[in-house]
């Protein structure tokens, strides 16, 4: 879990380890779905930061509705070299429509 600050920017030193992107990796961000896929990419437009921080672009916050001190959920994809970002309520949304599948699915009582 990371909250982006005023400028877009979260900070998750543990998975950028896990995912052995250092200060100066090169990323692209691809917005998809109500979530952020940041990839490694050699020519990447964006680059980790100096501490560990990961720049979100605004027009990419837009689209996943991400606004500054919101929680985010977020996924190393280790084995494919991605990290995924979801912001918290897209979760909590998600875990309501799973929840109420299992509810409709088993008769209480």
């Amino acid at each position: 879990m990371a909250r982006p600050d005023r400028s877009g920017r979260v900070t998750e030193r543990s998975l950028l380890g896990a995912l052995r992107w250092p200060a100066g990796h090169r990323i692209d961000i691809h917005p998809q779905r109500e979530m952020l896929v940041l990839a490694s990419a050699p020519a990447g437009q964006h680059v980790v930061g100096s501490r560990g921080e990961l720049p979100l672009p605004a027009s990419a916050r837009q689209m996943c509705a991400i606004v500054p001190g919101q929680p985010l959920l977020l996924a190393a994809l280790v084995a494919h070299d991605l990290l995924v970002i979801h912001p918290a309520n897209t979760v909590v949304r998600l875990l309501a429509d799973l929840h109420a599948q299992a509810i409709s699915g088993h008769h209480v009582g």
